[in-house]
């Protein structure tokens, strides 16, 4: 049997659901295939750009949204977040692969956000630092939420100052994208008169 990419992908996956990124090896994923560790290398060049794929395929779902830019912008980082929470430590693989400049999806996704904040009115030499930032923001709430996920399915308690953050985290995630939302807009409104 021939392996094509696609099946290391998707064994990848695979082993990234049942068992996190932590144990995500190239050993592991060559005895899951059945096939020598080194056939693995035929496909991708190290681990690296096997990561960026998976998480070109986490972030499959999180296509173009139509819209003002506001949302745009809302439209797009709720699919992101529902992306990164449908898989195992989808967050924290997405992070690292972005990190590394491995994912095409997000770079795709960048793109889409920069021009958002360029229809609100940020600079064009602002407008993928505008980007970025409301990326930044997704990833280090999507990789919280899912460590307080796994410390709950833990059984573990967290502390009492720590309650409020337990409150519901759809509302959390989009009060601190209304912050960001409001603050490209006010500052576009300060430099050039931004639009809606």
């Amino acid at each position: 049997m021939q392996l094509h990419k696609r099946d290391v992908v998707d064994a990848a996956t695979s082993l990234l659901d049942s068992y996190g990124i932590a144990d995500l090896t190239m050993r592991r994923l060559a005895r899951e295939l059945n096939v020598s560790p080194g056939a693995l290398y035929w496909h991708f060049a190290n681990k690296q750009e096997l990561l960026g794929a998976v998480a070109d395929r986490i972030l499959e779902s999180v296509g173009d949204v139509s819209g003002g830019w506001r949302d745009r912008v809302a439209g797009t980082c709720g699919r992101l977040r529902d992306a990164l929470l449908s898989h195992t430590d989808g967050a924290e693989l997405v992070s690292a692969s972005f990190a590394a400049g491995q994912s095409d999806a997000m770079a795709r996704i960048l793109t889409q956000l920069s021009g958002a904040a360029a229809d609100a009115g940020v600079d064009p030499t602002h407008a993928e630092l505008a980007a970025r930032t409301i990326v930044y923001y997704v990833l280090g709430f999507t990789v919280d939420e899912q460590s307080r996920l796994q410390w709950d399915a833990a059984g573990a308690e967290l502390p009492d100052e720590q309650s409020v953050l337990s409150d519901d985290p759809s509302a959390r995630f989009e009060f601190g994208l209304r912050l960001l939302v409001d603050g490209i807009a006010a500052h576009s409104d300060s430099v050039v008169g931004g639009r809606d």
